[in-house]
């Protein structure tokens, strides 16, 4: 019986402080993550997890 790894990041649903609009986000991101309706930057990279600037809702498995 092989042991498979579960993947060191998630997907993460954030809010947008703004416009309150919700989306999904990867935790790993390698470049800037806007909000898809007001365009407010939600978070960017720092060469590991993203650094969020919106608020963190749920941690989706």
């Amino acid at each position: 019986m092989a042991i498979v790894k579960e993947p060191a990041s998630k997907f993460i649903k954030v809010r947008c402080n703004k416009c309150k609009n919700e989306q999904i986000v990867f935790g790993k991101v390698s470049n800037d993550v806007k909000c898809l309706v007001c365009g407010k930057s939600l978070g960017g990279p720092t060469g590991g997890k993203t650094q969020f600037k919106a608020r963190i809702l749920e941690v989706l498995e």
